[in-house]
């Protein structure tokens, strides 16, 4: 297998991307007087989750790449919220979003692992990552 030559080689991010259409989709259906709130917080932090994951992987140290990867699970967190919020006030289901969040959630974890280890290989991890 190859490894990444860009963040769209990288499945976390396509997973991640897939989840940033879902949510505006989803988002769409809420009541209009949600749309300079909720909607607003929840798309940014969905679309911060993608873009997080496309600044670090062009980062070349460890510690850059651990600390973008962090901030993407901190939004990812935020998502996870926004989706038990939205559900609670019954604006839809979001079963499939909720499944979709959580494995771009392992995927991340794998990630931040992988770069904490001693020996860390940026090689290895990609390729890992890709085939996750």
């Amino acid at each position: 297998m190859q490894p990444a030559k860009t963040f769209e080689d990288l499945i976390v991010w396509q997973k991640a991307h897939q989840f940033v259409l879902g949510v505006y989709k989803y988002t769409n259906g809420f009541p209009r007087e949600e749309v300079y709130s909720l909607t607003s917080q929840f798309r940014r932090a969905a679309v911060s989750i993608a873009a997080n994951i496309c600044e670090g992987f062009r980062k070349k140290g460890v510690k850059d790449k651990a600390r973008f990867f962090n901030i993407a699970q901190g939004s990812l967190s935020e998502c996870m919220y926004f989706l038990t919020l939205s559900k609670d006030l019954n604006y839809g289901d979001n079963t499939e979003l909720k499944l979709l969040l959580q494995e771009v959630g392992r995927m991340l974890d794998s990630y931040h692992r992988s770069l904490n280890k001693p020996g860390y290989n940026l090689l290895s991890i990609l390729l890992s990552i890709i085939s996750l």
